[in-house]
């Protein structure tokens, strides 16, 4: 045992071996979990209850601190399938109480033990709700993350690397968790056990585009007897026609969403000039705004949970829904060939739009997410019906 063991040991004091170092220069300090080593990320806060195996390994989260807001993280352990993608993309978590030993029968590992094998920092014992409140009123957090056994850290230089990282403005991260290749994917929604799909007997083929996908927004349209090409984002026109897609779905993401537009919007243009339908998910769906003619800006701490109410504008329902997004498609600056068809009861940003016309529509948050359980379920029937008008008018 280290000198300042045995010193913390004797003198009945806990070495804080976790610290977070934000660029304002503050300092929190809690327990070490998980991997041994120091990050840097934009600190955000998520609502959500369940889920924090699916959250970690959302491509949307990459380079992003996850603060869990409910205190007992680790209760169901983790397994293999609950994985949205196949590695965790989330730079690092924050939680308020020592990880909970796992009680369920689907748990094959305890959460510290999974952060450490999947390499992923965390600090526990840390006051999440005044982290949170601190969000909440000066907007998300530039900020490194450390976890040393023996609580050694340079503060200054963990708060200048703080201060100099640049932040997510600015920045195109779907080419960083784009799948490499393309490929085909043919798994359905689960009951209790998981559903493998016969690609001999789709009905209609739809390309997705990959910008971070999550694999159940993939089940979902599988599971209406679609057959599925994933391709990467930089993906051309030429390249997506010469699949004959019957239907295009734009995938979630992280980053800014106009600095991946820069190379997604012309396609994203071509593909609506084509009449092909057309649906868009979270970064998909700012994509879609961007190459409509609108904005997209910065939001002050954006919306990740799985509790935020969304309302439709048509029918004057409410959903109840999963978000993590840090950026927003500008209300104002939609043009008038697009209708709004959501809007958050929150704050009262813009949730969904649909072009007049044409089948192209999109939603900010993740239909496929459940946390209603089913409230956004329809919007992939909306997709699978709009292909099926298409291909009817197309053989006519």
């Amino acid at each position: 045992m280290s000198e300042i063991n045995i010193l913390s040991r004797l003198s009945g004091e806990k070495i804080k071996t976790g610290v977070i170092c934000c660029s304002d220069g503050s300092v929190i300090y809690g327990q070490g979990i998980g991997k041994v080593g120091h990050v840097v990320g934009e600190v955000c806060f998520n609502t959500s209850l369940t889920g924090y195996q699916e959250i970690l390994s959302d491509p949307s989260y990459a380079q992003q601190i996850v603060i869990f807001t409910f205190p007992h993280i680790g209760n169901v352990g983790t397994n293999p399938e609950d994985l949205e993608a196949n590695k965790i993309w989330a730079s690092g978590f924050i939680i308020r109480e020592g990880i909970t030993h796992p009680s369920n029968w689907r748990a094959t590992n305890h959460l510290m033990r999974w952060a450490i094998d999947n390499e992923l920092i965390g600090i526990a014992e840390v006051d999440t709700r005044s982290l949170t409140s601190l969000i909440r009123d000066n907007g998300a957090l530039h900020a490194v993350i450390a976890h040393h056994p023996e609580g050694k850290f340079d503060i200054k230089a963990l708060i200048q690397q703080a201060k100099e990282w640049k932040g997510l403005v600015g920045l195109d991260l779907a080419k960083t968790v784009t799948s490499e290749k393309n490929y085909e994917f043919s798994e359905g929604l689960w009951g209790k056990e998981k559903s493998t799909l016969s690609s001999d007997d789709s009905e209609y083929h739809v390309v997705v585009i990959d910008y971070g996908i999550k694999k159940n927004i993939l089940r979902c349209v599988a599971n209406f007897n679609c057959r599925i090409t994933v391709v990467p984002a930089t993906s051309s026109f030429q390249e997506i026609m010469s699949y004959n897609p019957d239907g295009i779905l734009l995938s979630n993401g992280p980053g800014d969403p106009a600095a991946t537009g820069i190379y997604a919007v012309p396609v994203i243009q071509s593909i609506i000039k084509a009449n092909i339908p057309l649906f868009g998910i979270c970064l998909g769906h700012q994509l879609l705004a961007l190459a409509l003619g609108g904005k997209t800006e910065k939001m002050k701490f954006g919306h990740h949970g799985a509790n935020h109410p969304v309302r439709n504008t048509k029918t004057q329902t409410v959903e109840i829904t999963s978000m993590n997004h840090g950026f927003t498609v500008a209300r104002d600056s939609l043009p008038s060939d697009v209708t709004e068809t959501h809007i958050s009861l929150f704050d009262g940003t813009n949730c969904g739009i649909a072009l007049k016309n044409k089948p192209v529509f999109s939603v900010q948050y993740h239909p496929e997410a459940s946390p209603g359980p089913q409230d956004s379920f329809y919007l992939f029937e909306k997709f699978y019906q709009d292909i099926t008008t298409f291909n009817k008018q197309k053989s006519a």
